[in-house]
């Protein structure tokens, strides 16, 4: 009897599930203000600089967001290794709850494990070699259960 789960793996905004994608062009509205991407709310959120979290916030793609978030000219907030797994928790939540139609798409995997795809990324990805933490894929299986 085979017994292995469903896994749906995702990476690009246009691709398979590309919904799931930080980079997907959904706009969220957190800590009162609204956000173009997912993506740009939580690059915004390693800052303490109010005028750069505006930036990103105002950069032209996700891509761009990312890339003003890489930088480490700007002071990141303490402890931020300790706050992003929260910070991405909530913009996934909030991401899943305003979106009527990304909440059924959620809900609508079941019970497959949900696996960022991508050897970028160790950490919210596999990896590429499913080695990774896929921090990501967790955090959208976990606001799953919670959306049921």
């Amino acid at each position: 009897m085979n017994n292995a789960k469903e896994e749906i793996k995702f990476y690009s905004e246009l691709g398979y599930y590309g919904e799931f994608s930080n980079f997907a062009n959904y706009p969220v509205r957190l800590n009162g203000q609204v956000w173009q991407t997912a993506e740009h709310y939580f690059q915004a959120q390693k800052f303490e600089n109010k005028s750069y979290q505006d930036k990103i916030a105002n950069a032209l793609t996700p891509m761009k967001a990312a890339e003003l978030g890489r930088s480490r000219k700007e002071k990141i907030k303490m402890n931020w290794d300790k706050k992003k797994d929260n910070v991405m928790y909530e913009v996934i939540k909030a991401k899943f709850m305003q979106h009527e139609e990304l909440r059924s798409l959620l809900v609508g995997t079941n019970n497959a494990i949900i696996v960022e795809h991508t050897e970028n990324d160790a950490y919210w990805g596999d990896g590429g070699n499913g080695k990774g933490k896929n921090k990501l894929g967790k955090i959208l299986m976990k606001v799953r259960e919670e959306l049921k």
